[in-house]
């Protein structure tokens, strides 16, 4: 039986969040004064330390068990030919992950990590959301029970990310519900589209939107229903999963921030325990974390998905708390402070 079995008790969870801890927080900026280094010189690796302390509710913030969650799923959108992949490459690459084969095998070993891949339900496609809801509830509430028991026992991080063929247009529909706007400011070229297919694509969120227009600005997790996908409900129930368990998260690209965005939208403070972990250079990747107020640790370039973003992110955190647990304060290098 799924986790969640109403979207009453699937927005009950969602606003009901516990927050972080302050004063694990609070020690980590007065240990970090008394470091042999002028205040702030290291910059956001500080309040990176701060923020990991804070989530994890330990004064001493620890990256001893990383785990990466890659949800895959299949989206009926491709039948408006969103994309220049064919559905099958979602299973295909899902058996390229198992082989060691693909980019996050190496990353998330790189990152000390490890990796689980969960392909959901590949061989039902979501419905064509541009005529009907891509999910009907039992579907929705299954995927985000999915994500949500994914997360595993003792992990101090998450890194989250996807793998589907169409589902940046999914990813552009949900966001463009939720803050607004339409295809052509949210729809890009995701795996490689040529200019007839980045038409269809902002074409399919646009006819989706007019579909679904009663739900547009009113209720989020029906928007996440009536136009995600499988693979963005297990990436949203996993980010509710790390907040009630005290995890720390790093978000992937577009399609996984968009994910988690209708949490944002539910309440306030709700992706606090979440960094985007780099800007995709999927088009309006940038403009949506501008909108949820978050400023990506990263920006080289990627939109491969899949948490490569995110493991690599890792390192990142990894020389946070390095810094943090193994400098010297003044007192004990002999080093003299500010007088």
């Amino acid at each position: 039986m799924p986790r969640f079995t109403s979207l009453a008790g699937l927005y009950a969870a969602c606003r009901e969040l516990p927050e972080g801890d302050e004063g694990a927080a609070a020690a980590v900026a007065e240990r970090q004064a008394r470091l042999t280094k002028p205040p702030g010189s290291l910059g956001r690796l500080e309040t990176l330390a701060a923020w990991l302390a804070r989530w994890q509710r330990q004064p001493m913030p620890t990256l001893e068990h990383v785990q990466v969650l890659v949800f895959a799923g299949n989206h009926g959108v491709t039948a408006q030919g969103v994309s220049p992949y064919p559905a099958a490459v979602t299973a295909q690459m899902v058996a390229n992950f198992s082989a060691g084969g693909a980019a996050i095998n190496q990353l998330a070993a790189l990152a000390a990590a490890r990796l689980d891949v969960i392909p959901l339900a590949l061989e039902r496609p979501t419905r064509d959301f541009t005529e009907m809801p891509a999910m009907d509830e039992a579907e929705f509430l299954d995927a985000v029970s999915v994500g949500h028991d994914a997360v595993g026992a003792g992990a101090d991080l998450l890194c989250l990310g996807e793998m589907g063929i169409g589902n940046t247009t999914a990813g552009a529909a949900v966001a463009a519900a939720l803050f607004g706007g339409g295809g052509a400011r949210w729809a890009g070229r995701g795996t490689g589209v040529d200019d007839a297919g980045l038409a269809r694509k902002r074409a399919a969120v646009d006819a989706a939107l007019a579909r679904h227009a009663p739900l547009l600005g009113r209720d989020p997790l029906r928007i996440a229903m009536a136009l995600g996908g499988r693979e963005l409900a297990a990436i949203l129930g996993a980010t509710l999963a790390a907040r009630r368990r005290g995890v720390p998260v790093l978000l992937d690209g577009f399609v996984c921030t968009a994910a988690a965005a209708a949490l944002a939208r539910l309440a306030a403070g709700a992706l606090d325990h979440a960094q985007v972990a780099h800007v995709s250079s999927e088009a309006g990747h940038r403009m949506l974390a501008e909108e949820l107020g978050m400023v990506p640790l990263l920006d080289l370039g990627m939109r491969l998905g899949e948490a490569s973003g995110a493991a690599l992110a890792v390192h990142v955190l990894r020389a946070a708390v390095a810094c943090h647990s193994g400098m010297a304060t003044f007192a004990e290098a002999g080093v003299s402070d500010r007088s």
